[in-house]
């Protein structure tokens, strides 16, 4: 079964992450599926920009605990979104957790609707942020990734766009993200490339620099006893015991 599905409008290329009975989450299917599109979009010259989005009322639940992807290919994915030579805007309407956050931070530019929500839920699981942070810190206000991260907040859309994490927010998104498609349609393929990796320098040194250890810090969490237990008192929609 597909989990992510394509379509093509002068000049971009939806790609519109569906499977709403894990709420979207980072499975193998997914991961494998979206890293194939973009890969494909990157390929095209038919493609000015890629268009993010999602059915249901979850852009991403983070990672798919009961079937995870290889974490190399997830962080593979985040840094294709970063570094694919074409604009990839996220169009969210919904929720989004944990490691959905840091696909959605690779994005260029992200548009939220005012029924979005966001939490960094890592630190309640007994797991942290940690791949995740190559995309996002570089971005985000540090005191808000200071809190949020600590602390598994849900915040709204305002508060997402005041972070760093979000754009803009906005009633009406579709409305909101006309003007950028048609910015991005009239843009020529060179100047885009050339644009993007002006703002995304820091970011792909952030990747170069801390893929290595981050991802050895996060395997070492989630093989811990304290994440074990943290993550099947969330399966079994229980209190884990270091709760007070």
């Amino acid at each position: 079964m597909t989990v992510v599905h394509r379509s093509h409008d002068r000049g971009i290329t939806t790609l519109t992450l569906d499977s709403p009975a894990n709420r979207n989450a980072l499975s193998a299917a997914l991961v494998g599926e979206l890293g194939a599109a973009l890969a494909d979009c990157a390929a095209d010259p038919g493609v000015r920009a890629v268009l993010l989005t999602h059915t249901g009322s979850t852009f991403c639940a983070g990672a798919d605990l009961k079937s995870p992807p290889d974490p190399a290919a997830f962080v593979a994915l985040m840094r294709a979104v970063v570094e694919l030579p074409k604009p990839v805007v996220a169009r969210v309407t919904g929720h989004v957790r944990a490691g959905g956050l840091g696909l959605l931070g690779a994005c260029d530019i992200a548009v939220a609707g005012p029924d979005s929500t966001y939490a960094f839920t890592e630190a309640l699981l007994g797991l942290a942020p940690a791949v995740i942070s190559m995309p996002l810190l570089p971005r985000m206000d540090p005191r808000a990734a200071g809190r949020y991260y600590l602390t598994g907040e849900r915040f709204g859309a305002a508060e997402a766009v005041r972070a760093g994490l979000l754009t803009e927010a906005a009633d009406d998104v579709d409305a909101a993200l006309a003007p950028v498609l048609d910015g991005l349609r009239r843009a020529s393929p060179q100047g885009l490339a050339a644009s993007k990796a002006l703002v995304t320098a820091t970011v792909v040194e952030t990747f170069d620099r801390w893929t290595e250890d981050l991802s050895a810090r996060s395997a070492a969490l989630f093989a811990s006893a304290e994440a074990k237990e943290g993550v099947t008192a969330f399966l079994e929609r229980r209190e884990p015991p270091w709760v007070w």
